[in-house]
């Protein structure tokens, strides 16, 4: 293997096994809600994140116990991570942040947080409290980055730059906090060419852990109607082969000490129109190390 994996990682973090339990903690997008635009990106239906516990009408704790005995039924000792996933979980005043997350954090077996949000969601004063936060708990903060082309952030509606994005990681790495991003590989208008060499921007980026998703159109959003349009720019969906091809040299290209946690997503079937692969992550992941290594 090639690569540093976050499953091997995460286990040098704990003495004993944790999972993650997604929260819906009702937040929104200022792509979404007129602060910024509307209609969110296009390729954005947050169905496809939530599993069935993850209920926004119920309460962070809630959540956290239907979720904890849903996992404890296959692992009696299991440990948590409170995974803040859905829609853009810093959106919203520092103090309500910290509610929610302390909330979290005071449910039973939970010994840390996950928070997924946007570049353009973070300052310096909700910064300082994720760093005072990270030197009692476990925390990592996940940025959305999807691509670091401006041209395509303007397309896929994303409503905020690059340098938004870079200054975003760069302050969260100069607190201490672990960093994350989060990468979509064939994004409309990006080519091999680009997306190669987005490799080389991320790993000049302070990250500690990236994860590595393929574009999948999905029923509901704007990247659909598109699709169904014909619309430019045309979308080119991978086939399981060209996709793991890709994975291989754009893997070679990355820093040999970030952490990759993901190469693909797994949205519910019923959602997705394409690619279809019919692949569980093991079984892709099995796919790539043995291409990684030659075989």
């Amino acid at each position: 293997m090639v690569y540093r994996d976050f499953g091997t990682w995460i286990r040098t973090q704990f003495p004993y096994r944790v999972q993650k339990i997604s929260v819906d903690a009702g937040f929104s997008c200022p792509n979404r809600d007129g602060t910024k635009g509307t209609g969110g990106c296009i390729f954005c239906n947050n169905d496809t994140f939530n599993p069935t516990y993850c209920d926004r009408r119920k309460t962070i704790t809630e959540q956290l116990d239907e979720g904890r005995n849903f996992f404890a039924r296959k692992y009696s000792d299991m440990k948590y991570l409170a995974y803040f996933q859905a829609y853009s979980n810093t959106y919203a005043p520092l103090e309500r942040l910290k509610e929610m997350y302390e909330e979290a954090l005071a449910a039973k077996d939970v010994v840390g947080l996950v928070i997924g949000t946007r570049p353009d969601c973070v300052d310096k004063e909700k910064l300082d409290y994720l760093e005072e936060l990270s030197k009692r708990t476990f925390v990592i903060v996940e940025y959305g980055i999807e691509s670091c082309n401006d041209n395509t952030l303007r397309l896929i509606n994303r409503q905020h730059d690059f340098a938004t994005t870079k200054w975003a990681i760069e302050e969260t790495h100069k607190r201490g906090i672990t960093t994350g991003g989060h990468v979509i590989l064939g994004l409309p208008g990006e080519d091999r060419e680009e997306i190669l060499q987005q490799a080389k921007i991320v790993s000049s980026l302070p990250l500690d852990i990236l994860k590595i998703h393929q574009m999948q159109v999905i029923k509901g959003t704007k990247l659909a109607e598109w699709v169904a349009k014909g619309t430019q720019p045309k979308v080119h969906i991978f086939s399981v082969e060209e996709y793991i091809d890709l994975l291989v040299e754009y893997i070679r290209l990355l820093r040999k000490d970030l952490i990759l946690e993901r190469f693909v997503s797994q949205s519910p079937k019923d959602l997705v129109l394409a690619p279809s692969w019919n692949l569980k992550n093991h079984e892709f992941t099995d796919l790539l190390n043995k291409k990684l290594n030659g075989f």
